[in-house]
């Protein structure tokens, strides 16, 4: 299989299926890999908060030469063997994680183009500029075989600096991600060496790679894992699963995936273990942050991470119930109470006995219903209205608000006495803007749920409805973005991404305040064209008024699209993803249509 400069409609229709489990270096192009301007698209930087984003994962930026320093000490405490260790796992580490991040936001993509990507994902972040000499793998048969160049070390580069000119390779990040990256891919343990380094004093690096058991005096290559089993097939891995490198993942009560509390953030991992050290005690918990943030979710593992998880559960919404009944729910009302009292019947606190009893809004009782509260709070008994006993009851409180209590009590509107009774073990829940970091992994857990719930396959969301989310200010906070994704994934086309029009429909303010790169390498803001696609994709506009001309002016809007599908693939040198985007298409639409085109070809025939 050659790479063609003129490449017709039947020949890019089949190429779908030439490289499906296998690929070589001749054709790094035939399976549409992500390009570098691909890439450069997934990289945003959003100076106003501190953050960087690559594949909607954070990053930031380190001199070379203080990762240099970091090594000499790394040298200087642990000597060179187990420094070399550390970094080759750190390097892995990268690689795979990179690979899954590829695997996620292309899911489309044939291992051979997402091998392919490798290469470019490395030098966009700076590590090495990686030159292909060959290599072929075929993932159902686990073989691989790899020979790549390395030009402009970052790695060598501090090594150098602090240890000069030695005997043995210094790559060792760099070599720990091309086995991370690589093996992810392969789905089985793929081993490089440094055979050449800049470190030893060569012009370049030069890297070879194939299976574990196929090189010889394999342990010592092993050892810089400590174990054999820090190597996973996680490629395949279920996005958003449970890694306690990744994400902190809370199954509440089983009842089904809504149930769950999923977080990455340092915000979300300080609430819950503050969860968990009160979780243990009596302690009253006060819940505070704006609606949307979570707090009845929190509750509720509080409860079922606490001694009393075998009894109830109740949760209140003060602020539904009105002023004229709260007792009455909260207390329970004897028969004949008032009128409409045909029978006794026990109120919130009573079915909570020996459980958890969720006070939500809080802030919204009236000061007469807060004087009651307290005093069951303070007494640990209740009456139910009408009633002339006093009814003993064993609760553990826990309560939530959404407005500052204490300018509440300064207002007059609460009782300070009650909030010391509540502010026992407060723990504050931050909203999302504030930990954006977890955006990501929400953003695929509600897709994979909703997208179960409504049976809809969805492939994942484009470049830039990621962009968007992920600088969205979000006033609804957690359930906002719920919403958001579950409408995306509701108005998406069946097997295509959810886009920025699918999201955003109902007035949000979806400005973009973040930054990308341009194909020359610069800053720029939010969605500014890429020269390089518009002035192709403007060409392809220009070609239209010729087409027309040169069938006399009687073409039907059928060859039309076929004519302009063949000159997008052409201008695009037989790239799907290029060619999809100077058409305005999604890959698997412009896909499906060539496929359309060649089977109504086949069938003419």
């Amino acid at each position: 299989m050659k790479q063609v400069e003129q490449v017709s409609l039947a020949d890019m229709a089949k190429s779908e299926s030439r490289i499906l489990n296998r690929g070589d270096s001749a054709h790094m192009n035939a399976g549409a890999p992500p390009t570098l301007d691909d890439l450069t698209q997934s990289l945003q930087f959003s100076p106003g908060d501190g953050r960087i984003w690559l594949n909607g994962q954070r990053m930031q930026l380190m001199h070379t030469s203080s990762l240099g320093d970091l090594r000499r000490e790394l040298v200087d405490s642990l000597g060179m063997e187990k420094t070399r260790g550390l970094l080759t796992r750190v390097g892995y580490s990268a690689g795979m994680r990179d690979a899954q991040l590829l695997r996620e936001r292309w899911p489309e993509a044939e291992p051979a183009a997402l091998f392919a990507a490798g290469p470019r994902m490395h030098a966009l972040e700076g590590a090495v500029k990686v030159e292909p000499v060959h290599f072929e793998f075929d993932v159902e048969r686990g073989t691989y075989h790899g020979e790549f160049l390395w030009h402009h070390s970052s790695e060598d580069e501090a090594h150098i600096a602090h240890f000069g000119i030695g005997t043995e390779p210094a790559c060792w990040m760099q070599t720990g991600y091309a086995i991370g990256y690589t093996s992810a891919l392969v789905g089985r343990l793929i081993v490089y060496r440094e055979v050449e380094c800049q470190s030893m004093g060569h012009r370049q690096c030069r890297l070879l790679g194939k299976p574990a058991d196929e090189w010889d005096d394999i342990e010592e290559d092993l050892s810089y894992f400590n174990a054999e089993a820090f190597v996973s097939t996680a490629y395949g891995q279920r996005s958003g699963a449970t890694s306690r490198n990744t994400a902190v993942l809370f199954p509440a009560d089983g009842s089904g995936q809504d149930k769950q509390m999923v977080g990455v953030s340092s915000a979300f991992n300080a609430a819950c273990h503050m969860l968990r050290r009160v979780a243990p005690t009596e302690a009253t918990v006060l819940f505070t942050g704006e609606s949307g943030v979570g707090k009845e979710m929190f509750a509720s593992m509080l409860h079922q991470i606490s001694p009393r998880k075998e009894k109830p559960f109740v949760a209140v919404n003060c602020a539904a119930i009105p002023e004229t009944l709260i007792e009455s729910e909260l207390f329970g009302v004897e028969r004949g109470a008032f009128t409409g009292a045909s029978e006794s019947r026990p109120g919130r606190f009573e079915r909570a006995n020996g459980g958890t009893l969720f006070l939500d809004e809080i802030a919204t009782l009236s000061m007469v219903a807060q004087g009651k509260l307290l005093r069951a709070l303070q007494e640990g008994e209740i009456e139910r209205v009408g009633g002339a006993r006093s009814i003993r009851v064993a609760v553990r409180v826990v309560a939530a608000t959404n407005v500052n209590l204490r300018e509440e009590i300064r207002a007059g509107r609460f009782r300070e006495d009650l909030f010391f009774r509540l502010n026992v073990f407060p723990i504050h829940l931050p909203p999302l803007r504030d930990r954006r970091d977890d955006i990501p992994l929400l953003m695929s857990y509600f897709l994979r749920h909703y997208g179960h719930k409504h049976q809809r396959r969805v492939t994942g969301f484009t470049a830039r409805a990621v962009d968007a989310l992920l600088n969205y200010a979000f006033p609804g906070n957690i359930r906002e973005l719920q919403n958001l994704v579950e409408r995306g994934t509701i108005y998406a086309n069946e097997d295509g991404p959810i886009d920025l029009p699918h999201l955003f429909t109902s007035g949000e303010d979806a400005a973009q305040s973040y930054f990308s790169l341009s194909v020359t390498g610069q800053l720029q803001q939010g969605d500014a064209p890429r020269e390089e696609a518009g002035g192709a994709g403007k060409q392809l506009l220009e070609m239209v008024p010729d087409l027309l001309k040169t069938a006399g002016g009687a073409w039907s809007l059928d060859q039309l699209e076929q004519a302009l599908i063949g000159a997008a693939v052409e201008q695009a040198q037989g790239n799907l993803s290029a060619a999809a985007r100077l058409l305005g298409l999604s890959r698997p639409k412009l896909a499906y249509r060539m496929r359309k085109r060649e089977e109504e070809a086949a069938g003419g025939k």
